[in-house]
C-alpha cells in the first residue's frame, strides 16, 4: 500500500503506523454510514493484460508499492521467510533484500518521507527502513493486530469483510478482498463502494497452467501515478501483471458479486503467535 501525504515536522513512528493502514482505519466510517447511504450507482469492471513481468514465486506478497524508475518495493510474509525487498519491475530480480527475524511475519508496507514503514501480523511491532539500502533504521509500536480490516463495508446489504492489501488510486481506495480474486473500489470520503474489479481469470490461467495452486491468492496492488499504470500480483505467484481496467457495459448476473467477492470474516487461527 502506498499513499501520498504531507507530513508535519512532528511526524513520529507511531503516526506512521496509523498512516500505514490509515485507509483501513478510514473504513471505521463505514460501519455506521455505509449501510444507510443512499442508493448509488456501482460500476463493475474486468481487465486486459497490458504487460506480464516475472515475479519471485517464493514471495508471499503482503505489501507492494511502485517506487519509480521501474522499481518496486515488496513486503513478504510467512514465518522464517518474511522480508522487505527492492525489485526490478522488468526482470523481477530482487536487487536488495532485508530478511526479517524468523519469529516475525511481515505485513503491509508503505513509503512516507523517504522512509519505508512495515507492520507485522499478530504483533504490535513495526519497522522503519532506508529505501536506499534497506537498512533497518528504527522501530515503532502500533495497536493493530492482524492487518485485516475489522470494519466492514456494505454491498446491497451484505457486509464485505477482509479488506487486506490497499492502494490509493486517483482519489479512491482499492482493496484486495481476502481470499477472493476481487478488488473493491471505495470512496475514502464516506466509505461507499464505488465499484468492483473482477480478476478471476488471472488466477485461473496460472492454476490451469500448473504454476500456482488454488490457495495462492491475489494480493498486491501497486500504482504508478506518473504513467497511470496498475500492477497486481498474488501470494507465491510467478508473474506480476500490468492491467488495464475495463468497465463492464452489460448488466452482470444477479448474485455474481455475492458469489465471487463476499467471503466469510477471517479470524487468526487459535494458537497463532501474538507476542
Amino acid at each position: 500500500m502506498r499513499s501520498s501525504f504531507t507530513l508535519s515536522p512532528t511526524f513520529t513512528p507511531s503516526m506512521a503506523a496509523s498512516l500505514l493502514l490509515s485507509l483501513i482505519l478510514l473504513l471505521s466510517v463505514l460501519s455506521s454510514n455505509s449501510c444507510c447511504a443512499l442508493e448509488h450507482r456501482i460500476s463493475y469492471a474486468n481487465f486486459t493484460i497490458v504487460n506480464v513481468f516475472p515475479h519471485d514465486p517464493k514471495a508471499f506478497t503482503q505489501g507492494l508499492l511502485y517506487y519509480g524508475n521501474d522499481t518496486l518495493f515488496e513486503s513478504t510474509g510467512l514465518y522464517g521467510q518474511s522480508s522487505v525487498r527492492k525489485v526490478a519491475l522488468l526482470t523481477g530480480k530482487v536487487q536488495n533484500i532485508h530478511k526479517m527475524d524468523d519469529s516475525l511475519f511481515g505485513e503491509g508496507l508503505t513509503l512516507l518521507n523517504n522512509r519505508l514503514y512495515q507492520v507485522t501480523w499478530l504483533r504490535k511491532d513495526g519497522f522503519i527502513y532506508d529505501p536506499k539500502n534497506l537498512n533497518q533504521i528504527g522501530t515503532f509500536n502500533h495497536d493493530m493486530n492482524d492487518a485485516v480490516s475489522r470494519h466492514v463495508i456494505y454491498y446491497k446489504g451484505h457486509q464485505v469483510y477482509n479488506l487486506n492489501e490497499l492502494e490509493y488510486i486517483n482519489g479512491e481506495v482499492w482493496a484486495n478482498v481476502l481470499p477472493t480474486d476481487c478488488i473493491v473500489r471505495i470512496s475514502p470520503n464516506d466509505g461507499r463502494i464505488l465499484g468492483w474489479i473482477l480478476l478471476q481469470n488471472l488466477k485461473k490461467e496460472l492454476v490451469d497452467a500448473g504454476e500456482i495452486n488454488e490457495n495462492d491468492i491475489l494480493n498486491g496492488i501497486a500504482w504508478d501515478g506518473e504513467q497511470k499504470r496498475v500492477f497486481v500480483t498474488g501470494k507465491l505467484w510467478p508473474k506480476l501483471y500490468e492491467i488495464k481496467v475495463n468497465p463492464i457495459k452489460t448488466p452482470i448476473d444477479e448474485g455474481t458479486i455475492e458469489e465471487l467477492c463476499l467471503p466469510e470474516p477471517y479470524y487468526p487461527p487459535q494458537g497463532a503467535q501474538t507476542q
